[in-house]
């Protein structure tokens, strides 16, 4: 109800007025708590997909290389040595709490602040009066249609904030040179730009990170970048992205290789990325269960290409769509995507806000015309029914809510955890780990 009526507000109230609403109040927290980021060298991270991930792997490699950090992404917090889980279901805090989390990290030292800087966020003016000093760009596909009203006014939201960063005297950007949508990062006239990718790219003349060769397995990727050798237990090909977006982070800030080697071998992702969680059925057979937060076209099929990996004998999809209006054209693709990589899927609900959940899991089943397909809102029993489901070697991938700890029904946050779901099936079905 409250997210129908705020959609309805943003209709009817003129455009300019909510502008001034979210600038005064920018204004106002930034105010409040004395412009904070001033002391900091502020990092932000945007993009389609990638941005939780590099986030965390930038904090990582600035820790190795002996630097206080502050945090602040989809999934987590971290202030020095204190990390927390975020619970407001917010990628970006909104103006007086994101200034007040970074008068935080002031007052406790921290020398980088690394925020994900969404395009609600930017829409929004949460990033307004922030002192950015860099910009990462992630990559750019199709997402929040709705909210934006057109792709290009998606991704001209993302272009703020490098054309923020291009005022400051000492600016730099961090950009993946592989994206079709690179030519309009690149036009804000950023000082000092850092390239990464795997494609050549030989009209690029600034420095750039991109991999004499690579190899990815189920365990680890490696690959040789300058002469130089990295292992890291971080799987997928859009974890190497993840991987080089750091690096040319780091390069940027002058980190010495040795300490970048170090860290990219201890890399660990944030909670319910690519969570993996091996099991036994009542039978003795060992499979395999992921969890990840992959809630969009893109994301989910780079999950799917991932599990390829393990060579599953065959993969049972839990997956289901956002609701409260949000890109409703995307759920049909997603159940293409599940038609076309797994054996045996089940929908069920994901975060349904105000709309009918029965008619969120019709709408993606649409996009489904080969496999198998069984319907079930209630997702705890939606992911019991797919461990229940596999066999040796199989590979249950669970979707949509990753680390998360609610889910949004109507105007309420129900307690939620898809980890404990299928650790309390483990532990249920007296198998060991």
């Amino acid at each position: 109800m409250f997210l129908s009526i705020k959609l309805f507000l943003q209709k009817i109230i003129p455009q300019p007025i909510f502008r001034f609403y979210h600038f005064g109040l920018a204004f106002l927290g930034a105010l409040i708590y004395r412009f904070p980021s001033r002391k900091m060298i502020i990092i932000g991270v945007t993009g389609t997909k990638g941005k939780t991930t590099t986030s965390n792997l930038i904090a990582q490699i600035l820790e190795t290389a002996r630097f206080k950090i502050g945090l602040a992404t989809t999934t987590n917090f971290q202030i020095g040595q204190r990390k927390w889980i975020n619970t407001t279901k917010q990628t970006m805090l909104g103006r007086l709490k994101l200034q007040r989390l970074l008068r935080q990290m002031a007052n406790n030292h921290c020398q980088y602040a690394i925020i994900e800087t969404s395009s609600e966020g930017i829409l929004q003016s949460r990033h307004q009066f922030i002192d950015y000093n860099i910009g990462v760009f992630t990559n750019l596909t199709p997402e929040h249609i709705e909210r934006h009203g057109s792709f290009e006014n998606y991704r001209q939201a993302k272009l703020k904030l490098f054309q923020k960063i291009a005022q400051k005297k000492n600016s730099c950007g961090i950009f993946n040179l592989d994206s079709d949508q690179i030519i309009y990062f690149l036009a804000p006239k950023i000082k000092n730009r850092f390239g990464f990718g795997l494609q050549p790219h030989p009209e690029i003349n600034f420095p750039k990170f991109i991999p004499e060769n690579f190899s990815l397995s189920v365990k680890k990727t490696e690959f040789t970048l300058q002469n130089k050798k990295f292992i890291s237990p971080l799987i997928g090909q859009f974890n190497l992205y993840n991987i080089l977006a750091t690096i040319a982070l780091a390069r940027s800030q002058n980190i010495d290789w040795p300490i970048i080697q170090k860290a990219v071998a201890l890399f660990s992702p944030p909670p319910g990325r690519l969570e993996k969680i091996s099991a036994q059925n009542k039978q003795g057979e060992e499979f395999l269960v992921i969890i990840d937060y992959a809630h969009e076209p893109n994301s989910l099929e780079n999950v799917y290409q991932t599990a390829q990996l393990f060579h599953p004998q065959k993969i049972i999809a839990v997956l289901g769509s956002q609701g409260g209006g949000r890109d409703k054209q995307k759920r049909p693709k997603l159940g293409a995507l599940a038609d076309k990589y797994a054996d045996y899927i089940i929908l069920t609900n994901e975060d349904p806000y105000d709309e009918d959940p029965t008619q969120i899991i019709n709408d993606i089943a649409q996009g489904i015309k080969n496999k198998p397909v069984e319907k079930n809102i209630d997702r705890q029993k939606a992911i019991k029914k797919a461990l229940d489901l596999a066999k040796k070697n199989d590979l249950v991938i669970i979707t949509g809510k990753g680390g998360e700890k609610s889910m949004c029904i109507g105007h309420r946050q129900v307690p939620w955890n898809d980890y404990k779901i299928v650790q309390e099936w483990i532990k249920n079905s007296k198998v060991k780990k």
